[in-house]
């Protein structure tokens, strides 16, 4: 094979969406994830993964990994109606029916570790405040809560109450039990979720994050909560298990921040120091959206060696470039997963892709979830 030095990146003349590939300690089939998608089927009460999630899961196996729907680590971590959770012995046993399943076809699977931070409401909060880096209410930002009715409403998220720095502390351990109970449940591995608006980014951006202790101000202070607690998930299950998920262009939920990209290439530099298997940049996937300029990405490669997971708007086209040009490791899909649960092999017979119903994306039952069929010979 040969190999074609590109400034401080090594690009292979056969890196393609089809070829296996080595992530951490997984080897890989092929370099398609699937992304991680928010569906909200588990089981109530008590937020459980169940035999349907397996089901479905197990349809999208193909994918060279799958990284699961956020999990919270903890009830405080919790958002939105119908999320699954990684905190208690049933929901253990819920994502061991996922693990196993997929599994049996093959497939491989990090499960994704959430918590929302001041993207909440009291209503999973005991009726107290969401908490956050800072006390700063996300303007325009909504969660979706299911009702006694069973009807799913849009609701505004609250002012936020400040983390004291010892409830800082049991958030990590909850990050780290996650990851603990996270293996026991036979995932291959994690992905802590540190963009899009939650907790994590709220400790990296200076608009979420006002605090004037160790863990706000200057950047390595604004970092410090994200590296803090990658390095016990680490020190937990071992880093090669270990993905991030970041978002340094994506700026709903009141996130647009001017220092987010040198804090998100500092918080690179030490995620390398530790070893972890991959970044996993979130990119925006509406028409408008932003565009990651492609020096972030050489400046990203130039202070992370590990493995390079890129999500959004990508087709098979695209995802060839991008790998072709050296600028990522793995490409991975949500939404064609939804109604193609194939994705796979369509994209590699050039087969047409289904669309999706999105009345059925957040909660129900197997419509919209498990009925989409694979694609005819």
């Amino acid at each position: 094979m040969i190999f074609l030095l590109l400034g401080n990146l090594i690009m292979s003349s056969a890196n393609t969406l089809f070829d296996p590939v080595r992530l951490g300690n997984l080897q890989l089939s092929n370099r398609i994830v699937m992304a991680p998608m928010t569906r909200a089927r588990s089981s109530q009460p008590g937020d459980i993964p169940n035999a349907m999630m397996a089901e479905y899961y197990a349809q999208r196996a193909s994918a060279g990994l799958i990284v699961s729907e956020a999990t919270q680590i903890s009830r405080q971590g919790q958002g939105y109606s119908f999320t699954p959770g990684i905190y208690d012995v049933a929901q253990v046993a819920g994502w061991r029916l996922v693990t196993d399943a997929v599994h049996a076809v093959g497939g491989k699977i990090f499960l994704q570790l959430w918590h929302v931070g001041r993207v909440s409401h009291g209503i999973f909060q005991d009726g107290g405040a969401p908490v956050a880096p800072s006390a700063i209410q996300p303007r325009g930002t909504q969660v979706w809560i299911v009702g006694d009715d069973g009807i799913g409403r849009m609701v505004d998220c609250p002012v936020p109450r400040a983390l004291s720095v010892a409830e800082i502390q049991d958030v990590i351990a909850d990050f780290r039990q996650g990851a603990a109970n996270a293996v026991a449940a036979g995932f291959d591995g994690v992905e802590i979720h540190g963009g899009n608006g939650y907790l994590v980014d709220q400790f990296l951006r200076t608009v979420s994050n006002q605090r004037d202790d160790q863990y706000g101000g200057a950047i390595e202070n604004r970092t410090r909560f994200l590296l803090e607690l990658a390095a016990a998930v680490a020190d937990e299950i071992g880093a090669d298990r270990l993905g991030i998920r970041l978002a340094p262009y994506i700026t709903f939920k009141d996130m647009a921040d001017p220092e987010i990209v040198p804090a998100i290439l500092h918080a690179a530099a030490g995620l390398d120091r530790l070893g972890i298997a991959y970044i996993h940049l979130s990119e925006a996937d509406w028409d408008d959206a932003p565009t990651i300029p492609d020096q972030f990405r050489h400046d990203l490669s130039a202070v992370f060696s590990g493995s390079l997971i890129v999500a959004g708007r990508y087709d098979s086209d695209r995802a060839a470039q991008i790998l072709e040009q050296g600028l990522a490791d793995l490409v991975a899909f949500g939404r064609p997963f939804v109604a193609n649960p194939d994705l796979p092999r369509r994209l590699a017979k050039k087969l047409p892709l289904a669309g999706h119903d999105g009345a059925t994306l957040f909660g129900g039952e197997r419509a919209g979830y498990t009925d989409y069929p694979p694609a005819s010979a």
